[in-house]
């Protein structure tokens, strides 16, 4: 697999406790949690401007295929890293809050749209 540059104004992100709502309800991510995904999503962003440089010096496709197939195993390596962030961390809170319910929900709707 080939690396490519990535974008330096994405290298020192720094991200404190993140707070997001959905659904009427907080979730909270750690620092070091939010710094491995962001981490991980910049590398990807630089992987696909990669392939996109492969594709406009016309460089084989089998190349270009292998690579944008390392792209996938990483994008679908970061959402296993978010699922198992939001298992562990917002389905818990939710639990203990009462309102697992409709956390399940939402995550079954968004599963939905992720899942082939």
């Amino acid at each position: 697999m080939t690396n490519f540059p990535l974008d330096p104004s994405l290298e020192d992100t720094h991200i404190e406790n993140h707070h997001h709502h959905h659904g009427g309800h907080p979730h909270i991510h750690s620092e070091e949690s939010l710094k491995k995904i962001t981490n991980r999503l910049s590398r990807i962003e630089g992987h696909i401007r990669g392939v996109k440089t492969m594709v406009t010096e016309n460089r084989a496709c089998p190349e270009v295929l292998v690579q944008l197939a390392a792209v996938r195993g990483a994008i679908d390596r970061v959402s296993r890293l978010i699922l198992d962030e939001h298992l562990s961390e917002c389905i818990a809170r939710a639990a203990k809050e009462g309102n697992i319910d409709a956390e399940i929900e939402e995550l079954k709707a968004a599963l939905d749209r992720f899942l082939p």
